[in-house]
């Protein structure tokens, strides 16, 4: 490398580290509830924070001084404007938190694809997003930074289980994923068998249309306060069956366009379901643990109506990706549970921030929506 190039690569490897010394996630780490059975991992916060700055890394060499993206879920099929309608007759045991019956909220939803390569075309296979922000929600939220928000975020992806059971490989992986295409061959020896197994299957779904699709919470969230609080895990899924078939020869981004022509012709409906833990066999630290239906039946809480609208627009676009989405917007009641979701609190805010500097974007909720009339005009 001839003064020169040496020089500048030195300023910008200065300049990098400054910054990324400033965005570092400076939350409290979550602290594990027993009861409930959660339990840290040894050195876990540590691990945590590695891989944050890990994933850090990765955002900013993908940018590459452009504009930041995400660094999973970066393609965004869709943002859309819902209402949330909690069920008049639901269980007094699920009555809790924002699950108050016949309460209504107005909502944010962003379907997305969880390729981190945002240019990929949506026929690749890989998992699916379904990102939902309630506004209107009364309380401070467990977000040290945003206490006084007015949302709950709920977060799921379109495969009932995640490829790492916990936080403890996150640093392994990560690493092998920043690395180049020889670093990538060692992923299966950094996610073990089983965790691999998964990854394929999730690396191999395709959809036809984001709002005909069945979305799960891998990692379990509380429910409720007290005595009385115990784990559960949500999901979301058409209000009927069928619906679209994947094109002959679909276009790279396909899916954007059945989700345009659905909410043209007519409004889409989705149910909310939660699902509890009622055994001691299924574990809250272990994201890679299905809690079976057969064993654990979902139970619907609320219908989402989307209704018909145009929101394919630059305006709509941008506010969207400037959203930020995480479980840890939330009010006690629905605390996020086990290592995966700690792990989460540290990097979807570490993300976030670094996301938000690089473009030069403030990061902010939306605020609170008191008449829905006017908020779907």
């Amino acid at each position: 490398m001839n003064p020169i190039a040496h020089a500048l690569a030195m300023a910008v490897a200065f300049i990098t580290t400054s910054v990324y010394a400033e965005t570092k996630s400076t939350l409290p780490y979550p602290q594990p509830d027993v009861v409930l059975g959660e339990q840290l991992l040894p050195n876990e916060e540590a691990l945590v924070r590695e891989t944050a700055n890990i994933i850090e890394k990765m955002v900013r060499k993908e940018a590459n001084g452009s504009k930041a993206h995400r660094d999973a879920h970066p393609k965004a099929h869709g943002c859309v404007k819902a209402e949330f309608q909690i069920e008049n007759d639901i269980p007094n045991r699920l009555a809790k938190g924002v699950f108050l019956p016949g309460k209504q909220y107005a909502a944010w939803i962003r379907f997305s694809n969880g390729n981190p390569d945002a240019s990929k075309p949506d026929i690749e296979g890989n998992e699916r997003g379904m990102s939902i922000k309630l506004l209107g929600v009364q309380g401070d939220k467990i977000l040290e930074n945003e206490r006084h928000a007015s949302t709950q975020d709920f977060i799921m992806m379109s495969h009932p289980v995640f490829f790492m059971a916990d936080a403890s490989n996150a640093v392994s992986f990560y690493e092998k994923l920043e690395g180049g295409p020889l670093s990538k061959l060692g992923i299966p020896l950094a996610l073990g068998w089983n965790g691999t197994m998964v990854l394929l299957k999730i690396n191999d779904l395709k959809i036809a249309n984001p709002l005909q699709t069945r979305y799960w919470s891998p990692a379990p969230i509380q429910l409720g306060q007290g005595d009385g609080r115990q784990a559960i895990k949500f999901s979301a899924r058409a209000c009927k069956s069928g619906g679209d078939t994947i094109p002959d020869k679909p276009s790279p981004n396909f899916l954007r366009e059945a989700m345009i022509n659905s909410l043209n012709k007519e409004d889409a409906c989705m149910e909310f379901l939660i699902q509890s833990k009622i055994s001691d066999k299924k574990k809250v630290e272990d994201a890679r643990s299905e809690w079976l239906e057969s064993d654990a039946p979902f139970v619907k809480v609320a219908t989402i109506r989307i209704p018909k609208q145009k929101f394919d627009t630059p305006e709509q676009n941008a506010f969207c990706e400037n959203l930020s989405f995480t479980p840890w917007h939330a009010i006690p009641e629905h605390k996020p549970l086990g290592s995966l979701n700690r792990l989460r609190k540290v990097v979807y805010d570490q993300i976030s921030v670094t996301r938000h500097n690089m473009n030069g974007i403030e990061r902010q909720e939306p605020g609170t929506i008191s008449n829905l009339t006017t908020y779907f005009d």
